[in-house]
């Protein structure tokens, strides 16, 4: 990645989100403060002897390959192709010829969009726009390069599309400069420029002149459907190299003269390395050394094996400050944050005292664990520091964030290190925090040549940040013909996203930013609490609590305990009212045809019977960011083991850009929903997991999962992001699903017992 120019960056560590949100008086000042502050950026991209910057994101080869800038981290979920496409759709190109390449930190690849999801509070929504407009120049300006929550293809569809419409018109008017004909009579398809006649002109052969023209002032975007890419099944980019091997992750970089290293950190929470058997680790061969941190050691060698070995010998022991982290002392303090004074009422909706007062009320406790990301790839990076700076190779999602928490723990300015923005194996959100390249980066400063430093799957699993483990309390009241008059949910459970900013923004360690957060009364942490369906009163009360378990950015967040929580209940209702569970929940929907359209879908391709008793069918439906899902499942139990027989899902995202790739990430993320619903979670005791082989945490096998079924509704909306959509929704359908099986209502995550 190339360096991008420093631009008040000793000034934006301070901007902590405290500093930047504390109150309107303050964000009155910075919004005056920000009117003054330059804001053009130029891009900072590297061309060769033969490429043209056409803009941000292009550039394009005289031979007519294109090259498509792509800020966004790819871990599996097609962004590397998506984003191409729509702007190889608007600008005609040849799909053949369309290569990528990662774009370097700068504030024109800022994600305001996740940033605006992620900052905002109740100063920002009581200053409307400009609380908005503060929070989107505090993103461009700090180069908020984030990759999450589905935000990719809503937040650079416009820019891509603008970016191919604007290299249209350019090399359309170059080609007409040739031939002596109007610009607006030039097009472009499959690559080849041509004036509506016989002449036509290879992209390469007029990029040179094309930059030096000049764009109108509205650009006018493709007309007709002759050609499209978009909306088409295109084959994934990254699919060749993924498939014959040539695709680098972290693990596969080779500096010369690289060793390799493996890490020790402690149990969870304030832990410093307190002692070591230096000699026992020098028996192994090909080791080399021993590097020793406050909070960390890390033994290096010639091949990771032996590093790993090594500290096996080593022994390391931690001396843990405070009490060790536990599962029951977090149930304790879930529960106990219902009494604590720091709860606070987020959503409402109508008057709740009134319907509820004399009434009788159908109440229910839910609970969920931790969910632990277990991707495919643990943490890794490869580091060279030198006296001229430092050169990092990792998979990251908040890349500016990563470079400067790097420089600072070597003590160099920020345009001192490049760091090159790798794939990702999966991540989930894991890749959001940034300390295995802190880590890889101070190892290789120590041992004076380049150093892989590579997590081992047990150091993975201890050190995991998984979601927010919960506690809820609903209650509602039924009027007479079934409908739902009042519902308030009171949900006990910590913010990861609250930690995960403390983190990566800010440099918290992340015990610190666990108690930081411990009062922190947000909707970040009651995210797909309040309900897509017409009830007249409702309210969703936040209870925040220090569970001593740091945590972390998950696929779905907060959504995949809100929804369960959410649909759970509604299907205790529709059971209470004697109403077939779909019914109940379509008669509230009049006013959300859309998600009431997918729960109709879901149904009918599902075969739905109504949930009856012994039917081991269930359902759920949720709405996240203009996305809109429902999903049936027909599950039941084989002695201790759960056995899904079938999942269909019916999904409205809008005018997807490729329906395939957009499919693969619902079926991934059905899979997912299903890990976290059955094991994907670990109880702790002493400060670490009671499990961390995964062949012991009761994952779904391929045995385990019968037919799964993906219908994408077409629609003409604008296309939403579906990574985080269907994942929240496979919980609470099973769950339903073994209430029809069983007559048992399971309330609690993981659904089924752990070995």
């Amino acid at each position: 990645m190339a360096r991008a120019p420093r631009k008040q960056s000793d000034r934006n560590r301070g901007l902590s989100r405290r500093t930047l949100l504390v109150g309107g008086g303050a964000a009155a000042g910075l919004l005056i403060a920000w009117g003054v502050w330059p804001r053009s950026y130029a891009p900072n991209l590297n061309a060769g002897p033969t490429e043209t910057i056409v803009n941000a994101f292009l550039k394009i080869d005289r031979s007519g390959q294109i090259i498509v800038i792509v800020p966004q981290t790819e871990m599996g979920q097609g962004v590397t192709t998506v984003l191409p496409q729509i702007l190889a759709d608007e600008l005609g190109a040849d799909w053949r010829t369309v290569a990528v390449q990662s774009a370097p930190i700068s504030p024109l690849y800022a994600n305001d969009l996740l940033a605006r999801q992620w900052l905002a509070n109740d100063w920002t929504r009581m200053l409307g726009d400009a609380g908005d407009w503060a929070i989107g120049q505090y993103a461009t300006r700090s180069a908020l390069m984030l990759t999450g929550g589905g935000t990719s293809v809503p937040m650079f569809h416009d820019a891509y599309r603008d970016a191919g419409a604007a290299a249209r018109v350019l090399l359309c008017k170059a080609a007409a400069a040739r031939w002596g004909v109007a610009w607006e009579s030039c097009d472009i398809q499959e690559g080849l420029i041509s004036d509506g006649g016989q002449r036509r002109m290879k992209i390469g052969d007029v990029i040179g002149d094309a930059a030096r023209h000049v764009l109108p002032p509205i650009l006018p975007y493709r007309q007709g459907q002759d050609g499209r890419l978009s909306g088409q099944d295109l084959p994934r980019l990254d699919t060749p190299s993924k498939i014959d091997g040539s695709h680098n992750f972290a693990a596969d970089i080779r500096l010369p003269d690289m060793v390799f290293a493996s890490i020790r950190q402690g149990p969870i929470g304030d832990a410093v390395l307190a002692g070591l058997d230096d000699r026992a680790a020098g028996g192994v061969t090909g080791f080399l050394k021993l590097v020793k941190q406050e909070r960390w050691v890390a033994a290096v060698a010639s091949n990771w094996w032996a590093a790993n070995k090594a500290l096996d010998l080593a022994d390391p022991v931690f001396t843990l400050r405070g009490a060790p982290v536990s599962s029951n002392a977090i149930d304790d303090t879930l529960e106990a944050a219902f009494a604590g004074s720091s709860g606070q009422r987020l959503y409402a909706q109508g008057e709740l005292g009134p319907v509820f007062e004399g009434a009788t009320i159908l109440a229910s406790e839910y609970q969920v664990d931790a969910g632990l990301h277990l991707a495919l790839e643990p943490p890794c990076a490869t580091a060279r520091v030198t006296e001229e700076g430092a050169e990092i190779w990792m998979a990251t999602q908040a890349p500016g964030q990563a470079r400067e928490a790097i420089a600072n723990a070597l003590g160099l300015p920020g345009e001192a290190v490049t760091l090159y923005p790798l794939h990702a194996g999966g991540s989930f959100g894991r890749a959001m925090d940034w300390d295995v390249g802190v880590q890889a980066a101070l190892i290789a400063r120590d041992m004076g040549r380049p150093v892989q430093l590579q997590w081992s799957r047990l150091e993975d699993v201890i050190q995991d940040r998984p979601s927010a483990p919960a506690h809820a309390r609903m209650a509602a009241k039924l009027g007479r013909n079934g409908a739902i008059e009042g519902w308030l949910a009171k949900v006990a459970a910590p913010c990861a996203l609250t930690q995960t900013w403390s983190r990566v923004a800010d440099g918290a360690l992340p015990h610190a930013a666990a108690q930081q957060a411990a009062d922190a009364s947000t909707r970040l942490a009651v995210a797909g609490m309040a309900p897509p369906y017409a009830i007249p009163n409702w309210a969703v009360d936040h209870y925040p609590a220090d569970v001593g378990l740091p945590l972390g950015f998950m696929r779905g967040n907060a959504h995949m305990h809100g929804t369960f929580f959410t649909e759970s209940f509604i299907d205790e209702l529709a059971h209470l009212a004697n109403i077939e569970a779909m019914s109940f929940r379509i008669q509230m929907l009049g006013g959300n045809p859309r998600l009431a359209h997918c729960l109709s879908t879901a149904a009918a391709l599902g075969g739905w019977q109504g949930g009856i008793a012994g039917s081991g069918q269930g359902i759920a439906a949720h709405m996240l960011d203009g996305a809109y899902a429902a999903v049936m499942v027909e599950a039941g139990m084989e002695g201790d083991r759960l056995a899904v027989g079938r999942i269909v899902a019916a999904v409205d995202a809008g005018d997807q850009v490729n329906p395939d790739i957009a499919r693969q990430q619902i079926e991934g993320g059905l899979i997912f929903g299903l890990a976290y619903a059955t094991g994907a979670s670990v109880r702790y005791a002493g400060g670490l997991p009671t499990r961390a082989i995964l062949g012991r945490m009761n994952l779904p096998l391929l045995a385990d999962i019968g037919e799964v079924s993906v219908e994408m509704i077409r629609s003409t909306a604008d296309p939403a992001g579906v990574t985080d959509l269907v994942a929240p929704l496979v919980a609470p359908a099973i769950a339903n699903a073994l209430y029809s099986w069983t007559g048992q209502r399971i309330r609690s995550l993981p659904l089924v017992g752990t070995p």
